[in-house]
């Protein structure tokens, strides 16, 4: 019914899989660290130049 499903029987051929899942995994849960810790900066670094064009705004 199903032969394109293959299942080995020595379950060893699954470390190969289980390892590549995991380094993908974490590669992608450091990706998102980093995009988050970026975001972060961008937004403190437009908060700070906004606040100052906006007191130059009051002073005039």
């Amino acid at each position: 019914m199903m032969e394109f499903l293959y299942f080995p029987e020595d379950k060893t051929k699954y470390i190969p899989a289980v390892l590549s899942l995991l380094i993908f995994a974490i590669g992608a849960v450091v990706t998102m660290y980093l995009i988050h810790k970026s975001s972060k900066k961008e937004e403190k670094r437009f908060n700070d130049q906004y606040e100052i064009q906006k007191d130059t705004e009051r002073n005039s």
